[in-house]
């Protein structure tokens, strides 16, 4: 994307907004640094090597040229493998060794192990693993990754984006307050336009309303809210806190400053307008982008306009937009093909969600999770069931990195339907495969047994969830704590309240008002 060059979107959203409406990741430039040609060998004393094309060059030459080379390599080899002819690193392959854990190691030691046993890294390498990582959200990782490199300034030197990418990082694993302390932190002259438009994202992102504000004001005065990629954040920031009509002031803003509109200006500004119930003004606007002369249209306004559409229930037009959005789709970009199945079946349209299914798989080789979840969801919302089934044993047999999200789709499904068993069955298949269920896997699973009156059942599962160790911040459901709270006060059951307790502690509910209050109230009783 020219603007908000976000990645991922919720995968379970109703209506899903197109990327360059989101603000899920952060501004910087997605753009990995250009990668360092690789360093020549240097001769031996005493021996010249001349480059000649091969059309020019004699027999004879050649011959010479190649002992020169052995001579090369006899001098520099001290009993070792020559260096040039070992296989070159592809990125990829250590991206896979991070991406999938290598046997439950730390980031730091697997990139630690390549470095000294394989060949040592450069930056671009390190750079290009960790937007790979962004792009699939595995945020934990990459922020490991631009770990790793920052205990290692001398070799891997830091620009004012490779901070602002480590910044947003830092917020979305660690939260806000470690994200101002490591912006505080940072030298003066790296505390340009594009780390203080981080910054502006996180507190976006975290709907901090004085904070988002502040810092753009800030930027304003001193002369970073030049770009349009600050105002885009702002806008959007109106909109998701359902503050539309400030989302105008901010185009009139633009217009008076002679800040250029791009494609993803037009995309919010149409959203704010829906958000308002302005149909009128969503066309207004889109036929302003159409002149736009500077502004090429692409798949994400037609997926925007076809979301906004559903909302006002206007399904003709947004199956139009659709189709248009389908001229716009080019081979490269794996996101569209995710609007179209998710939007295709909020019309219902079964066929065409199977229809864009097929065109995908035929256009990439691979489908990641991401892809399989985005179809699951759909069927599912289609009701069709069988083929949501079909799909699924698709993606586990095809499948080495058991990604949970993917079975919770359906395991969510099943909980909500009253299907035990099935959904016991799905765990436990999802975990003899080499899987490991999240937290909130196994709270759906607690919901499925709850529905059931099966409170021993969902108690234990509540159990497991508190006892995964990860990143996650999950919090068991209040309603779910309420009802089993409820149970074991009818029952008098101290026991059981009293492990459930234990699992409120554990994930650091004992302070929150909501778990307090319905805490409070269990002692009031057991008094």
């Amino acid at each position: 994307m020219a603007c908000l060059c976000y990645h991922g979107f919720d995968v379970t959203a109703p209506l899903p907004v197109p990327p360059c409406c989101s603000t899920s990741s952060p501004p910087p430039p997605s753009v990995a640094p250009a990668r360092p040609s690789p360093r020549r060998p240097c001769a031996a004393a005493g021996v010249t090597v001349r480059c000649a094309s091969s059309s020019a060059a004699s027999p004879s030459s050649s011959v010479a040229a190649a002992a020169a080379g052995q001579q090369v390599a006899n001098v520099h080899s001290y009993g070792t493998v020559d260096f040039e002819r070992r296989p070159a690193l592809r990125w990829s392959s250590l991206y896979r060794c991070v991406a999938l854990g290598n046997c439950g190691r730390p980031v730091g030691r697997i990139l630690g192990d390549w470095d000294e046993g394989e060949r040592r890294l450069d930056k671009w390498e390190l750079c290009r693993i960790a937007k790979e990582l962004r792009k699939f959200r595995r945020f934990n990782l990459a922020l490991q990754v631009y770990d790793w490199m920052t205990e290692r300034r001398d070799r891997f030197p830091l620009s004012a984006s490779d901070m602002a990418i480590q910044l947003d990082l830092v917020a979305k694993v660690r939260g806000v307050p470690y994200a101002e302390e490591y912006f505080e932190k940072l030298p003066d002259p790296l505390k340009d336009k594009r780390t203080y438009g981080s910054l502006l994202n996180v507190y976006a992102q975290a709907k901090m309303k004085e904070k988002t504000e502040n810092t753009f004001e800030l930027m304003r005065k001193k002369g970073f809210a030049t770009d349009t990629l600050p105002f885009n954040v702002l806008m959007n920031f109106y909109v998701d806190i359902e503050d539309p009509e400030k989302a105008s002031t901010v185009t009139d803003e633009m217009k008076k400053r002679n800040v250029a509109f791009d494609v993803c200006t037009y995309n919010i500004w149409i959203r704010s307008c829906a958000a308002m119930k302005d149909a009128d003004g969503m066309e207004r606007v889109f036929n302003e982008m159409i002149s736009d002369e500077s502004v090429v249209s692409n798949w994400t306004t037609y997926t925007t306009l076809a979301s906004m559409h559903i909302k006002f229930e206007n399904f003709e037009k947004a199956e139009e937009c659709l189709k248009e959005a389908e001229k716009r789709t080019t081979g490269r970009d794996k996101k569209c093909f995710h609007f179209l199945i998710t939007l295709y079946s909020h019309l219902q349209k079964k066929e065409e969600v199977y229809r864009i299914w097929n065109w995908y798989k035929a256009t990439f080789h691979t489908i990641h999770n991401l892809g399989y979840q985005e179809m699951l969801s759909a069927l599912v919302r289609l009701g069709d069931i069988e083929g949501a089934e079909l799909l699924y044993e698709e993606w586990a047999s095809k499948n080495s990195s058991y990604d949970p999200k993917t079975m919770n789709i359906l395991l969510a499904w099943y909980s909500r339907e009253g299907f035990v068993v099935k959904a016991e069955q799905t765990l436990n298949r999802f975990v003899e495969k080499g899987g490991n269920p999240k937290p909130n896997t196994w709270e759906i699973l607690a919901t499925a047994y709850l529905k059931n009156n099966q409170l021993s059942e969902a108690l234990s599962s509540m159990e497991k969830a508190a006892a995964v160790t990860s990143a996650s911040r999950w919090r068991p459901r209040p309603t779910n704590v309420e009802t089993l709270l409820a149970y074991f006060k009818d029952k008098n059951d101290t026991e059981s309240a009293n492990r459930l307790m234990s699992v409120l502690e554990s994930r650091g509910c004992a302070e929150n008002e909501e778990y307090k209050s319905l805490i409070n109230t269990y002692a009031f009783a057991a008094a």
